[in-house]
């Protein structure tokens, strides 16, 4: 790479729908997270490429409740703002199906990487990805998007602004439309973001859902509640027109920031897709990305670079080089805080892990709950960041009972899914590989474990799929399965929203337990960038 460019994408993994904000000479980045806890994860850099995380909005199960929703369902789009002093993020909380009930809340924060306050509910404000403006006269504006009651066209959304009280955030007076999707013809218009620029009220939407069609699309006006002008030439950033299996596809969903030297960036989302599995999939979910972009003389935004499109490869920012804290590659659970990449599936009323009573090792009490299910099994889990990579798992565990298993799981939803665990069979202990596809569990392989002791789980992934060895040491690498189906865990098989996580599971099989298993250290080495 270039010693003058950055390699795209920015955050590579499963962070979708990236926000950002400026304060001073610093940055912040807030990305969606769904049903995983902690959830919000926010950034900060200093140069806008090197990036390290410092928190999450969401931090304590005391904050939200979330539900128990499904794995697409949960914190949708969120949008950061600084203020006065003041950091806020506002997100919408989805359940009870995509469409039906969506909650949007506020919470606020002196520090970024926190702790942020519990969520404050705006009422009746409808819709998803909605964001916040702070006009130069001290007002606070709500956008958000919703569902035309009357549809003329499927997808038919639009676009509304209401004035919130700064005290309470709930509106003040009545909403207005300010893009309904007549105009364009737009479908699923969504995250919408107020900038001002030169005496305009400039505003970004996501248009053509998150797949296919994505694009960014922009209006502008004088007030800031009036008849927006449609850019003549939206989408201002789109790749619809190209293959789904180019490099980086389905870009959209933008939110901008300006340097302190009066340059201009787009953060955006975008996937990598891979190939030969019967069309293009992509399992490390959408992905954030970064492109420069530039106040055309008509006053309109274009990307500022040489075709238009986000690329691999991107000149850097006009900022000195910051350099952020290494994240892991591997992790000897000597802390007394879990990593901030291990999430669970929804919070748990009770942990289901401890760092000290084993120091130096992760220990991980078997739950009744399963992969399986909707719910929140014992699985701490981090993103697949990479096509390629190897993760490597150092286990105690001894099964008592043959319900009780533990080992690793490899995770798209409750529906699709691979489990690597150790149990008990027939009085000795074997290792079990299962598939489970829309509900339906089948064992891929299974073998006897001849040693007592520590196993070694190693997983790796390569273009022909996944694979998955075992041994007794830490250089023992035994083959137990290889080249399994990747596609089961590509967020195309249940038109997802997440992208694959891969983790620790521990469960008796709705049976009561108290087992546990001790995870000495994992690896996770990454095979390409």
């Amino acid at each position: 790479m270039n010693q003058k460019t950055f390699q795209n994408p920015l955050k590579s993994g499963f962070y979708p729908e990236p926000a950002i904000c400026r304060g001073g000479e610093d940055y912040y980045m807030v990305t969606s997270s769904f049903v995983y806890f902690p959830g919000l994860p926010i950034f900060h850099s200093k140069d806008l490429v090197h990036w390290e995380q410092i928190g999450h909005g969401i931090h304590s199960p005391e904050q939200l409740d979330y539900k128990n929703c499904e794995t697409s369902l949960g914190l949708w789009a969120p949008s950061i703002r600084y203020h006065n002093g003041l950091f806020y993020i506002i997100n919408t909380f989805v359940s009870e199906g995509r469409e039906a009930r969506r909650d949007n809340y506020i919470i606020t924060a002196k520090n970024p990487a926190g702790p942020w306050s519990k969520a404050c509910f705006v009422e009746g404000a409808d819709g998803i990805d909605s964001s916040l403006f702070f006009d130069d006269d001290g007002k606070m504006y709500y956008a958000g998007n919703y569902i035309v009651s009357d549809p003329v066209y499927e997808g038919h959304h639009g676009i509304y602004l209401c004035e919130l009280d700064p005290e309470t955030f709930q509106f003040k007076g009545e909403r207005t439309v300010i893009w309904n999707g007549l105009k364009t013809r737009s479908k699923w218009i969504e995250a919408p973001h107020i900038y001002k620029h030169d005496g305009w009220y400039y505003l970004i939407v996501a248009e053509g859902g998150t797949f296919t069609n994505h694009s960014v699309m922009m209006a502008r006006c004088r007030t800031i509640d009036g008849d927006y002008e449609i850019c003549p030439r939206h989408p201002i950033v789109s790749h619809r027109h190209m293959s789904l299996m180019s490099e980086i596809s389905v870009v959209g969903h933008a939110d901008i920031v300006e340097t302190q030297n009066g340059e201009w960036w787009m953060v955006l989302l975008g996937v990598r897709p891979y190939d030969g599995f019967g069309g293009p999939h992509f399992n490390l979910g959408r992905e954030t990305f970064m492109v420069p972009v530039v106040w055309e003389s008509d006053g309109w935004l274009r990307v500022d670079n040489e075709n238009g499109i986000v690329n691999r490869e991107e000149r850097l920012p006009d900022l000195p080089v910051y350099l952020a804290s290494p994240s892991f590659c591997s992790d000897n659970f000597e802390s007394d805080t879990l990593n901030f990449c291990w999430n669970s599936i929804h919070p748990a009323a009770e942990p289901f892990w401890s760092l000290t009573d084993r120091p130096g090792c992760l220990r991980l009490f078997l739950r009744e709950e399963v992969m399986h299910e909707i719910c929140t099994p014992a699985f701490l889990g981090r993103r697949q960041q990479h096509k390629n990579f190897r993760m490597q798992f150092a286990m105690d565990f001894r099964p008592e009972a043959e319900y009780e298993e533990a080992g690793a799981a490899l995770v798209q939803d409750d529906r699709y899914h691979y489990t690597y665990t150790v149990r008990r069979k027939d009085g000795a202990r074997v290792l079990t590989l299962t598939k489970v596809k829309n509900h339906v569990r089948t064992v891929l392989a299974e073998t006897p474990l001849e040693q007592d002791g520590r196993v070694y789980l190693t997983v790796t992934a390569t273009p022909e799929g996944y694979h998955f060895y075992y041994g007794f040491c830490d250089q023992e690498f035994r083959l137990l399965c290889k080249n399994v189906d990747p596609t089961l865990l590509s967020s195309l098989v249940n038109e997802g929203f997440t992208g694959a996580y891969l983790g620790m599971y521990a469960t008796s099989n709705h049976k009561a337990s108290g087992n546990y298993a001790d995870f000495d250290w994992i690896l996770y080495e990454a095979a390409e960038s």
